[in-house]
């Protein structure tokens, strides 16, 4: 019998051999930076989610929230859940060329600036340097997508 490109055991032999091109020390940082999630997220907005007042509007916190749970994840299935760190990454560069460099620029500063602009910052630059990026290359632009049909 010829494996074909949807046999499951011919997927899962492909996914084996991508994952084992990223070393077992960048595996670990991504724990690593998951678990940072884990904590920093968790002293942040877990305090805010358990009590809050009625009233609130909890968006961020609950967007915030579902990083933090989803990091735990990640510290088990630190590839697969690359996606969440991209997302970091995305939304931090964001902030910062949107919203915080023009802030910075034009001296107007809310009151959280220093501490966003920090946190954020460190994002954007821990992210570039965590996530593999010849596995995120290979995987998710190299690699062929799923079917439409």
């Amino acid at each position: 019998m010829i494996a074909t490109a949807h046999d499951p055991a011919t997927n899962e032999t492909r996914q084996a051999n991508v994952a084992e091109k990223v070393s077992l020390v960048r595996i670990y940082v991504l724990r690593a930076t998951y678990l940072l999630l884990v904590i920093g997220l968790g002293a942040m907005i877990v305090p805010n989610i358990v009590s809050h007042p009625v009233i609130s509007r909890g968006v961020i916190p609950s967007l915030l929230g579902a990083v933090w749970v989803l990091a735990f994840v990640g510290i088990r299935y630190p590839l697969e859940m690359l996606p969440l760190l991209m997302f970091e990454f995305v939304w931090k560069s964001l902030w910062m060329l949107a919203y915080g460099l023009p802030q910075w620029s034009a001296g107007k500063l809310p009151p959280t600036f220093t501490e966003d602009f920090f946190n954020i910052g460190m994002g954007v630059i821990l992210m570039p340097l965590v996530i593999p990026w010849g596995y995120v290359y290979r995987h998710y632009v190299k690699r062929t997508g799923a079917r439409w049909r």
